[in-house]
C-alpha cells in the first residue's frame, strides 16, 4: 500500500504559505556546479535535444526532466544534480525542445505528454550506464510518469526507479486552478515566456504559425487551443489535456515511482493527488506533505540538504544496484 504517511518533509520556518514556498526558493537559490559537458542529441524526426552531462565516472546516472518553461540550468535542476553527484551518481539534465540554448528546427515545441523525447534521452544514457533513475519536476514529472505507465513493457530495463515532484497529473484540473485570480502572477509569467517561443517559431514557419492577436491570449486554455494542440497533433486543449494527463497511466507503472505533491501547492487541485491509485498499487508511491509549494520544499536550515533532494537520492538509492 504505497501511501507514504506521514511525510518526512519538515514544515518551513522561513517562507509562509504555498505562494511563499513556491516563489522565494526559485528567486533565492544559487547552486555551485562544475561546468557540464554539453551534447546535442539528434532526434528521429530531424530535430535535436540539448543535454548537460555531469560525470564522475560512476556506473549509474539520473536523468532529470525540468518543468514548464524551465531548462537544464534551472536552480531546482542544478540543486538536484549537485545532490546526486555528491551521492555518487552521474547526471543527465536535458532540455525539452526549444528550452535549450538554441531554437529547435521542427515546427513544434514541447508539451506535457511528449514521452518520445524522454525515451530517446533514456536510450542515449543507456549506452553509457547499466543503471538509470529518473527525476521529474512539474511538467517534466508528468512526462516521466506517463512514460512509465503508457507502455510499461517498453520502459528501458536499466531504469530502476523514479521520483517526481509537484506534478499536475490532471492537466485540465490544474489549468483551471491556474486560471484563478490568486494564480495570475504565475500564468502571466509562463505565458510571457511561451509567447516569445511562439514568435521565434513563427519566424521559422511564417505560413504555419499565426501570431496575430498573440498578446491577447491570456490563459492556458486559449494558448493550448491555439498553439499547443494544433502544433502537436491534438484536436484542441481538452483533447490534449485528456490524452496527456499522467494520472490515467499510474495503475500500469511497473517500477518503483514516487510522486511528491505538497498539499499547499497553488498549482494543484485535489484531482492531482491520486491517493486511490497509490492505495492499490505495488509500485506507485504518493507522498503529500502539508507544505512545500510548487517545486519549493525549502530552504533547509543553514548547512542542511534540501529535503526534496535528500528524498530523491534516498528513494532512487534504495532499489537494487
Amino acid at each position: 500500500m504505497p501511501l507514504v504517511e506521514p511525510s518526512t518533509c519538515p514544515a518551513s520556518r522561513f517562507f509562509p504559505g504555498g505562494h511563499g514556498q513556491t516563489i522565494l526558493p526559485a528567486l533565492l537559490r544559487r547552486v555551485s556546479l562544475p561546468p557540464p559537458r554539453s551534447e546535442r542529441l539528434p532526434t528521429a524526426d530531424g530535430d535535436f535535444l540539448d543535454i548537460d552531462w555531469y560525470g564522475r565516472g560512476n556506473r549509474r546516472a539520473v536523468i532529470i526532466s525540468h518543468g514548464l518553461e524551465g531548462s537544464s540550468r534551472a536552480g531546482y535542476v542544478r540543486g538536484m544534480a549537485a545532490a546526486f553527484l555528491n551521492a555518487e551518481w552521474d547526471v543527465v539534465a536535458w532540455n525539452f525542445r526549444g528550452c535549450g540554448p538554441s531554437v529547435n528546427r521542427r515546427p513544434r515545441l514541447y508539451h506535457s505528454g511528449e514521452t518520445g523525447d524522454l525515451r530517446q534521452v533514456v536510450a542515449r544514457a543507456g549506452n553509457d550506464y547499466p543503471r538509470l533513475g529518473l527525476v521529474g519536476f512539474s511538467l517534466g514529472g508528468n512526462v516521466t510518469l506517463k512514460y512509465l505507465g503508457e507502455a510499461p513493457e517498453a520502459v528501458d530495463p536499466k531504469i530502476k526507479a523514479a521520483v517526481t515532484f509537484s506534478v499536475p497529473c490532471d492537466l485540465a484540473a490544474s489549468a483551471e486552478r491556474l486560471s484563478r485570480p490568486s494564480n495570475r502572477l504565475y500564468t502571466r509569467r509562463f505565458l510571457k515566456s511561451l509567447r516569445k517561443k511562439v514568435r521565434l517559431k513563427a519566424a521559422q514557419f511564417p505560413l504555419l504559425i499565426d501570431t496575430d492577436g498573440l498578446d491577447r491570449v491570456r490563459g492556458f486554455r486559449a494558448f493550448d487551443d491555439r498553439y499547443t494542440a494544433p502544433l502537436h497533433g491534438f484536436r484542441d486543449a481538452d483533447d490534449y489535456w485528456r490524452q496527456c494527463s499522467s494520472r490515467q497511466f499510474l495503475p500500469a507503472i511497473r517500477i518503483p515511482a514516487l510522486l511528491v505533491n505538497a498539499r499547499n501547492d497553488p498549482f494543484l487541485p485535489p484531482e492531482c493527488f491520486p491517493f486511490a491509485e497509490a492505495a492499490v498499487s505495488r509500485f506507485f508511491y504518493l507522498e503529500a506533505p502539508a507544505g512545500g509549494g510548487h517545486v519549493g520544499f525549502g530552504p533547509p536550515p543553514f548547512g542542511k540538504p534540501w529535503w526534496s533532494e535528500k528524498r530523491a537520492v534516498g528513494f532512487l538509492g534504495h532499489w537494487p544496484k
